[in-house]
């Protein structure tokens, strides 16, 4: 497990509620959350811009919540849920510090909203620019070349 906040107590709803707290208080205009299966999603706005995150959850039949790390033991049932718990709560800790990282960084000039937030931008089509970036920079690192920056014909032609 991650060490940042791998012992905290603080509950996901708590959690959730101060980085909708923070956004508030940094200029959010919209929060939203969402989640299923393994994944949750937190969309805010600001800035006159849709920015998405997607928090990747453990999976709750996975080998580390029902078996202990150093025997091997089974646990009870009690004792993976608060071990599959905990993970979750840690992992919201983690978003919780990197949003108010990033906000505090564009509020003391450190770097740019457009910056800090660019790949979890979402597109009109839904997709952040990150997910829509991110085949078109491996090509780009691939054979050299770079994409046009708009589409069309090439100048070159």
């Amino acid at each position: 497990m991650p060490h940042y906040a791998r012992e905290t107590t603080v509950s996901v709803q708590r959690t959730r509620g101060e980085i909708e707290q923070v956004l508030e208080r940094y200029g959010a205009t919209g929060f939203m959350y969402a989640w299923q299966n393994n994944a949750a999603a937190i969309i805010f706005e600001m800035h006159q811009r849709r920015i998405r995150f997607i928090l990747p959850l453990p999976n709750r039949d996975s080998r580390e919540f029902w078996y202990t790390p150093s025997r091997g033991t089974r646990r009870s049932d009690a004792q993976a849920r608060e071990a599959w718990e905990q993970s979750c709560r840690q992992r919201w800790r983690a978003l919780a510090l990197v949003i108010k990282a990033k906000l505090e960084a564009i509020e003391t000039q450190i770097t740019t909203f457009e910056d800090e937030f660019l790949a979890h931008t979402l597109l009109p089509n839904g997709s952040t620019v990150g997910e829509w970036i991110q085949p078109q920079l491996e090509e780009t690192y691939r054979d050299g070349r770079m994409p046009p920056l708009l589409p069309g014909p090439s100048p070159e032609k």
